[in-house]
């Protein structure tokens, strides 16, 4: 056992010895393993992890220089700030299994958009952030610069016009923390996000360009710069649950072997899925490590696993093992 290590990593190593349990330790073993030899480590988010408050944690890992670049959907970019400006508006249903259609109609009229059993505040949340970005976003198109979106994210935040607002302590803010340090961030569909349903409204309405906005392509062209640079020592893969937050970036690998035939680009040196999706016909989320290989993502030997469970559960017990805790 770790005796440098704190109480919950204590407990884990000496209670977590069997089946998920057992994954979850040798996981966070094997991503502490990378850090110690200087790999870098690029996390994965999907799902609903902004709202679920892991900012609490993953700040800190930020901080730690024990997260090198992220991949994210949208919403997990856009509601870690929406907690910052709107917690107390928030609303918790934990009866939410026995909601009625009549009861979610309800929080819809009343402006709470359910998260399994968490309501975001539109007014407070929505557009509190949307009254300013607008500005930036109008700004960059009347200089006639572009920018990816979570560069306009880390300037919203960084400008402090927000300030005000703030209802949670900014250390707990993982999407601070990120804008500190200008970490890399892949954001890849961010189209699928209510800010990114705002820019589309402003296309419509003749009031901004799309190009005004970066692009995907624009985001795995600079994801490739990126790994090409970082790789030497290697680079592990982190993925919390599945979809395109974690396949966009992870095939970034084959691109550069195969399509840009740079056949000395070295495979992810680690990965890691926590997920509760289970394996079937073309499932990705569901897909087992090994299937990776056979696209060029993973090498035979590349330290894989695989941990079937709640990431709400999983992830923060991961993080406190390799922040000490």
């Amino acid at each position: 056992m770790s005796t440098s290590k704190g109480s919950i990593s204590q407990f884990i190593e000496k209670y977590y010895l069997h089946f998920n349990a057992a994954a979850l330790v040798d996981a966070a073993k094997g991503y502490e393993a990378q850090l110690n030899n200087g790999s870098k480590m690029l996390v994965s988010l999907a799902g609903a992890m902004s709202t679920a408050e892991l900012g609490k944690i993953f700040a800190e890992m930020i901080r730690q220089d024990k997260v090198h670049i992220i991949s994210c959907t949208g919403a997990n970019l856009e509601e870690d700030i929406m907690n910052l400006v709107a917690h107390s508006h928030y609303k918790r249903v934990p009866n939410y299994r026995d909601l009625t259609p009549q009861d979610e109609w309800d929080l819809l009229e009343n402006g709470m958009n359910r998260v399994t059993d968490t309501c975001i505040p539109e007014e407070e949340a929505f557009r509190r952030i949307q009254k300013h970005i607008v500005k930036l976003w109008k700004e960059a198109e009347a200089n006639g610069e572009r920018y990816l979106p979570h560069e306009y994210m880390y300037k919203l935040l960084l400008s402090g016009v927000m300030e005000e607002h703030y209802e949670i302590d900014l250390k707990d803010s993982w999407m601070y923390a990120a804008a500190e340090k200008n970490l890399p961030i892949v954001c890849p569909g961010w189209e699928d996000s209510t800010m990114g349903n705002i820019f589309a409204s402003y296309v419509l309405k003749g009031e901004l360009k799309a190009s005004t906005m970066k692009s995907g392509i624009e985001y795995m062209t600079f994801l490739a710069d990126w790994y090409t640079d970082n790789s030497e020592k290697g680079i592990g893969f982190f993925q919390i649950g599945g979809g395109i937050a974690g396949d966009f970036p992870i095939c970034v690998v084959p691109m550069l072997y195969q399509d840009m035939e740079r056949t000395d680009t070295p495979f992810w040196s680690y990965f890691c899925q926590i997920s509760d999706s289970t394996t079937s016909f073309g499932s990705y989320s569901g897909a087992v490590p090994n299937e990776k290989i056979t696209w060029g993502k993973l090498d035979m030997d590349t330290p894989k696993f695989i941990i079937e469970s709640d990431a709400t559960i999983v992830a923060p017990l991961i993080f406190a093992y390799l922040l000490g805790m």
